[in-house]
C-alpha cells in the first residue's frame, strides 16, 4: 500500500523514535565519546563498566547476590530470550508463557524445540495472571515460567501478592522464573514495579531488561540478562549460557557505552509518564476515547506503551481478527495488530501503540469509530460499508 502511494498510520510497533521520542543527550554523548574505544570486540558478556552499572541497578531493585559474571549484555532483549531458551530446552520441554504474550517468547521456545504452554491473564482482574490456571498447567515437562511485567500487550503491572504466589509455585516445582522487565520504568498513576528476583533466593531467576524503551534507543539494540537466586543448582545451564554468549563473540560494542550513563543518571522517562507528561496524557486520552466507541472496551494500563482493547466479536461477526485488522487497514489506512498475534485464544482483541501525539491518536480512533459503525464480518465474506 505504501508503494502504491498510501500514507499508513502505524500503531503496530512500540518504536519510540518515529514518533519524536529522543534519547537523553547524556546517553547519546556517552556513545559518541566512546566510538573509538568500541572498535574491537568486547568481553563476550559485555564491557565491565556497563555490567557494574547493571549490578548497581539490580541492587536498587532489591535483586541480591549478582556478580558481574552473572550479567550478559546482548543485542537487545530479543537475542537474549532466544539464547536463554536454546540453552535450556530439549524437545518436548514446556515453558509456561502468559496469554497474551510478547510473541517472541513463544517463538523462541518453539525454535529451541520446546512447547509453549499459555496460562491465561484475566481481563476482568486487571489482566493479572490467573494463578489457578497457571498452576493447573504445570507438568513434569515444565521447565520454567515466563512473567512479562509490565506486560506487553496489556499494560498490566502485577502487585506483590501475585508475584509472590508465582515465586512460591516456581519454588515448589523447581522451575526457573524468566522475568521480562523491559518496561519496568514506564509506569503510570503511581504504580510500583517489583522485580520478581527480589522476592526469593530459593528460585533461579533470569531477569531481562534494557534501554530500548526507557531510554528510547530501540535501534541501538542494547539489553541485558541477569542470573540470580538459586544459581548453585543450575551450573550446567549457566555453562550453556556462557558458551552461547562466547559463540556470538560479543554484542554491539558502541551501544554498551550507553548503559552506565543511562542507569546512573536521571530517569528521564519519568517526565513523560507522570501526570501532564506526554506519554501519560496519550495513555489517558486513548483509554478514554476507545471506551467511548460502541462495541469496544479497554482496561486502563498501568505501564508500558500499549492498550489491548476488546472488540465485541459477536456484534461485528468477527471470527478472524487478522482479517478484521486487514479490513480496517484497507478502509482507513491505520495499522493495528490482532490479538491472536499475541497468542490470545479468541479473535476479540487488538493492540494499539500509545506513542503518537493525541491529535494523531484521535484521528485513528475517529477512523476506527467510523469503520465499526458499518462493519460486519461473516465467515469468509467480508463487508466494509
Amino acid at each position: 500500500m505504501e508503494a502504491a502511494g498510501y500514507d499508513i498510520l502505524k500503531l503496530n510497533i512500540g518504536n519510540p523514535a518515529p514518533f519524536g521520542y529522543d534519547a537523553h543527550d547524556v546517553v547519546i554523548e556517552a556513545v559518541r565519546e566512546n566510538l573509538v574505544a568500541a572498535q574491537g570486540y568486547t568481553d563476550s558478556k559485555g564491557i565491565l563498566p556497563a555490567r557494574l552499572a547493571i549490578r548497581r541497578y539490580c541492587a536498587q531493585k532489591g535483586i541480591t547476590g549478582v556478580g558481574v559474571d552473572d550479567i550478559y549484555i546482548g543485542n537487545g532483549v530479543s537475542e537474549l530470550i532466544v539464547s536463554a531458551m536454546q540453552g535450556l530446552l530439549d524437545d518436548g520441554d514446556e515453558i509456561l508463557i502468559p496469554a497474551p504474550d510478547y510473541p517472541l517468547w513463544t517463538a523462541a521456545v518453539n525454535l529451541a524445540g520446546g512447547t509453549a504452554v499459555h496460562y491465561i491473564c484475566d481481563e476482568q482482574a486487571n489482566w493479572y495472571p490467573d494463578l489457578a490456571d497457571l498452576e493447573r498447567k504445570i507438568t513434569p515437562r515444565t521447565k520454567g515460567i515466563v512473567v512479562i511485567n509490565p506486560n506487553n500487550p496489556t499494560g498490566a503491572v502485577y502487585p506483590r501478592p501475585i508475584l509472590e504466589r508465582i515465586v512460591e509455585l516456581a519454588a515448589a516445582h523447581e522451575l526457573i522464573v524468566f522475568a521480562d522487565e523491559i518496561y519496568d520504568r514506564i509506569l503510570y498513576d503511581g504504580v510500583e514495579h517489583i522485580s520478581l528476583a527480589s522476592l526469593s533466593d530459593e528460585v533461579l531467576f533470569i531477569t531481562m531488561n534494557g534501554l530500548s524503551k526507557s531510554q528510547r534507543i530501540a535501534g541501538y539494540r542494547v539489553g541485558w540478562m541477569v542470573v540470580s537466586g538459586k544459581k548453585a543448582a543450575a551450573q550446567g545451564y549457566i555453562e550453556g549460557l556462557n558458551m552461547l554468549a562466547s559463540m556470538r563473540l560479543c554484542s554491539n560494542a558502541p551501544a554498551q557505552y550507553a548503559i552506565e550513563k543511562a542507569l546512573g543518571g536521571e530517569n528521564s522517562i519519568q517526565d513523560l509518564t507522570k501526570p501532564g507528561g506526554r506519554l501519560y496524557q496519550q495513555m489517558d486520552f486513548a483509554w478514554r476515547r476507545i471506551n467511548e466507541i460502541p462495541g469496544l472496551s479497554c482496561v486502563r494500563p498501568s505501564g508500558a506503551f500499549y492498550l489491548f482493547p476488546k472488540v465485541d466479536a459477536r456484534r461485528f461477526g468477527i471470527t478472524d481478527d487478522q482479517q478484521f485488522v486487514k479490513d480496517f487497514l484497507t478502509a482507513e489506512r491505520v495499522l493495528l495488530v490482532q490479538g491472536t498475534g499475541f497468542n490470545w485464544p479468541a479473535p476479540d482483541h487488538f493492540r494499539v501503540v500509545l506513542l503518537p501525539e493525541i491529535a494523531t491518536l484521535n484521528s485513528a480512533f475517529d477512523r476506527l469509530e467510523k469503520f465499526l459503525a458499518t462493519y460486519v464480518q461473516t465467515g469468509r465474506e467480508k463487508m466494509v460499508g
